[in-house]
Formats: structure tokens, C-alpha cells, sequence
């Protein structure tokens, strides 16, 4: 791993973060802005980014390893959701259940796969666009539960079949597996859409971390549920990789994305639902800040 590429794009990450909380703070970006942004990632520049990155040759290695990813995905959910259920007791109902949902829902989506596109380049990008297959499901099924009642087998594979990403794995699969090549021009525009995808994800967090006073977000609780998600949980994926010796790519990514910050949907869903909305913000402000300087260290605890 190339850590001066590394450290250059996460100062560049920091760079265009710096420049969406002043677009915010500012006012040129406004709320109906920011969604606009965040529409964009989710539904043109993120699927346009995988698509791009299964556009590779085609082998029977790399359709292991990504069943493979799918499979580790899969036991990292049930097993964050298993301690969601026993790492906050003593908390509000409001506040415990923000947490527990933070807990199985990270960022893997729009920061994990900038930065493993940065990072690990196309293959990198098409493992993590893989892995957030099962964090979707359990998004939209058991992370629904801590807020409301958990919708039904048709309403959940409708949500999870018709997700711009999960369009975009799929186009990529049969791409991959099918070797079809686009023509030139279509290529060119997914290629051109696809390079925005970075910028835009990280316009999007500066954004976020704009909307609440700084000075709020130290307290225990959010200390708390920081070190779980940025230390635990990864601290535990790296060491059942290392033990079932799994391939170092995958056990990077898989790493990685389990090293993310809160998912911004934990405010969304916190604000709908009337659980406590400002705890919330509060990790997700804190454990991204905070994630700027621990996925440079455990880049490097990777490689050794």
C-alpha cells in the first residue's frame, strides 16, 4: 500500500470536506441543496462508479472473492447487530435506539467506497460495492426495527432490488461475467460520471458536519459508540480474517468499510421517527472527524 498516494487523498478528501462545510456554513449550499447533492451520489455518481469498476477481465478467482466478500459482509452485520443488542444498556429508548441503528449501519456506501476506490482502485471499489449488498438489507429490514416496525419480505426486496447501487452491482456483474464492452461514447460518460463520485460524497459529509456546533459533540455518549465503531468492530473483523487466513485484498476492504463512520441516514431516520435526532448528528459529526485520522492508521496496521 502506497502511503504517500494515501495520505495525499485523504488530504484531498479533507481539502473538498473543508470546502462543503464552508459552502454550507456559508449558505450557498442550503438544505434543499444538500439533498439535491446527496441524490446525486446515491442514484447517478455511486452506481456510475461501480459500473465502472467491474469493467475488468473476467475470472473465476475474482467470482470467489466476491462471493466470498458477500459471505464476510453478511457475518459482519449479524454480528454488529448481536452487539447493538448489549452495548448500551442504561441509555433512553430515544438515544439507544440511534445507537444500536448507527451500530449496523456504517458509511460504507458513499465515504467506504470513495475511499476504497482511492485506495485499492477498480478491484477495490467492486469488492466494497459487493459488501454493502447485505448492509442494505439489514439497513432497510433490522436497522427499520430500532425506529419502527420492520417492513415486509416484499417491501424489503422491493427496496433493496430497485437501489441505484444494487442496479449498478448487478449491470457490472453481467458486464463482468458477459465481457460485453460498452461502446466507446457510453464508456467515456459512465468513466466521466464515475470520476465526480468522490467529490461529491465528500461535498456532501463537509455539508453535514456544518449543521451542528462543534463544541456539542463531546460526550460520553458519542465517545462511546466512536470507539466502537471505529475501533471494536474492525479490531474483531481483522482478527477473523487473519484467522481464517482470507485473501489480503478482501480482508483490507472488508476492514476498512467496517472501520466507517455513522451513516447520515442515522439522522434521517432519528428526525422521521422522533428518536433523539441531535444525538445523532453528533456521531455522525464526531466518529467522521474522527474517522479522517484512524483509516490512515489502520491502513497501515494492514500491511504490517
Amino acid at each position: 500500500m502506497d502511503f504517500t498516494s494515501l495520505f495525499n487523498m485523504q488530504g484531498m478528501m479533507f481539502c473538498i470536506l473543508a470546502l462543503g462545510w464552508y459552502l454550507r456554513k456559508s449558505g450557498m449550499i442550503d438544505k434543499s441543496g444538500k439533498a439535491l447533492i446527496s441524490s446525486l451520489v446515491m442514484n447517478v455518481t455511486l452506481p456510475a462508479s461501480i459500473v465502472k469498476s467491474f469493467q475488468m477481465e473476467f475470472s473465476m478467482d475474482i467470482l470467489k472473492l466476491t462471493l466470498e466478500v458477500i459471505v464476510i459482509s453478511f457475518l459482519i452485520q449479524i454480528f454488529s447487530n448481536l452487539l447493538s443488542r448489549v452495548l448500551y444498556p442504561g441509555w433512553s429508548e430515544e438515544s439507544k435506539k440511534v445507537l444500536q441503528y448507527a451500530t449496523i449501519v456504517s458509511n460504507a456506501g458513499i465515504l467506504g467506497n470513495a475511499i476504497a476506490e482511492g485506495i485499492f482502485g477498480d478491484l477495490g471499489i467492486m469488492y466494497a460495492a459487493v459488501y454493502t449488498i447485505p448492509t442494505r438489507i439489514f439497513m432497510w429490514s433490522v436497522g427499520l426495527t430500532y425506529f419502527t416496525e420492520a417492513p415486509t419480505k416484499k417491501e424489503l426486496l422491493k427496496k433493496v432490488v430497485t437501489h441505484p447501487c444494487i442496479i449498478g452491482i448487478f449491470t457490472g456483474m453481467v458486464l463482468l461475467v458477459s465481457q460485453f464492452q460498452l461502446p466507446g461514447f457510453v464508456n467515456q460518460t459512465v468513466r466521466t460520471v464515475a470520476g465526480a463520485n468522490t467529490f461529491c460524497a465528500m461535498l456532501l459529509i463537509g455539508c453535514t458536519l456544518a449543521e451542528i456546533p462543534f463544541k456539542e459533540v463531546f460526550t460520553r455518549e458519542v465517545y462511546y459508540y466512536t470507539f466502537i465503531r471505529l475501533f471494536l468492530i474492525p479490531v474483531i473483523v481483522l482478527a477473523g480474517c487473519r484467522l481464517f487466513h482470507i485473501d489480503q485484498l478482501i480482508t483490507a476492504v472488508c476492514v476498512i468499510l467496517s472501520a466507517m463512520p455513522a451513516a447520515s441516514t442515522s439522522v434521517v431516520l432519528a428526525v422521521k421517527y422522533g428518536k433523539d435526532d441531535r444525538l445523532a448528528t453528533k456521531i455522525v459529526v464526531f466518529s467522521t472527524v474522527v474517522s479522517l485520522i484512524t483509516l490512515p492508521v489502520w491502513c497501515y496496521i494492514l500491511t504490517v
